[in-house]
């Protein structure tokens, strides 16, 4: 057999295995429920893109085959067909790394780009801001906030593409006023600083109600980057809410919150009941919850 005929060999089986669950499911009489034997044969596979860790993904709602990659030092990746081929689509760009991507639930042309990965790594690169595109990722233009550092996330309003928020954590390198939560009301041509803590502090995670786009949550993470190790925990980490679309936060605290010095936080919340929000907070110490130690501040009461 020739070395393409066994190329073409391996195409054919990858088709038939990525289409078996659609011939599956398109049996399936409207409004029918399937049953759970018909997952059992679903196992996860690589889908690529192949070269580099995956920094963030991003998704077109209610087109389940238009996804966005983002790579920590490889750009962003398209693919239109569910993952069966990946186009870049962020090459001619000066960073390469992608901390975070959002798609305009309004208006899936809209894609934002925040640069600079987030993540605990020995060979982040630092990024150059934020980018957007109007056209689906063929053009792209830079919208600011340069000396961020490293973009952890991007969030836009679900009917209004032009309110955008930002988080934040800086270059984390030592201390810097840029650290924080950024809002634009104009589709990025000018930022405010919504919420800073201070300059050793920058934004962990940033997440919007899904029900109620005025309802913010922050995780806040005290953190300083050096060539010997990381300074992770301080005054400044913490669980931040505002309920008036940022323009105020307040911090959360007590209620079954860690009550010592806490590091790195991360927050998200469901469609389904957006009064449970769940949060990953880097810590040591917990209270006692109906008599039983929440250790590692795996339980706790939101307000």
């Amino acid at each position: 057999m020739t070395k393409l005929a066994e190329r073409m060999k391996t195409r054919v089986f990858t088709c038939l295995v990525t289409l078996a669950p659609i011939f599956v499911f398109a049996g399936t009489a409207a409004g029918q429920d399937i049953s759970p034997d018909h997952y059992e044969g679903l196992r996860y596979r690589h889908i690529g893109p192949v070269g580099n860790r995956i920094a963030s993904v991003a998704g077109v709602s209610g087109n389940p085959n238009i996804y966005y990659v983002g790579a920590a030092s490889g750009g962003v990746w398209k693919t239109v067909d569910g993952g069966l081929f990946w186009e870049p689509v962020f090459d001619d760009h000066p960073s390469h790394a992608i901390g975070a991507l959002a798609v305009a639930a309004s208006d899936p042309e809209i894609v934002w780009v925040g640069t600079g990965e987030p993540h605990i790594r020995s060979n982040v690169t630092i990024g150059d801001g934020v980018w957007k595109s109007t056209d689906g990722g063929s053009t792209w233009s830079n919208m600011g906030l340069g000396a961020t550092g490293r973009i952890s996330r991007v969030l836009i309003h679900p009917s209004d593409p032009n309110i955008v928020y930002v988080g934040a954590l800086g270059h984390a390198h030592g201390s810097q006023p840029e650290r924080g939560v950024y809002r634009t009301m104009d589709g990025g041509e000018t930022w405010e600083h919504i919420l800073f803590v201070d300059e050793n502090t920058g934004a962990s995670s940033v997440e919007m109600d899904p029900n109620n786009p005025r309802i913010l949550y922050a995780g806040m993470w005290h953190v300083i980057f050096n060539t010997w190790g990381r300074e992770s925990g301080g005054p400044g980490s913490g669980l931040f809410v505002s309920r008036d679309a940022g323009d105020t936060w307040r911090k959360l605290e007590g209620n079954g919150l860690p009550l010592r010095t806490i590091g790195k936080v991360d927050v998200c919340l469901t469609p389904a009941d957006s009064n449970r929000i769940y949060a990953l907070i880097e810590t040591g110490d917990g209270v006692p919850l109906n008599g039983e130690e929440t250790d590692n501040g795996e339980l706790w009461r939101s307000d």
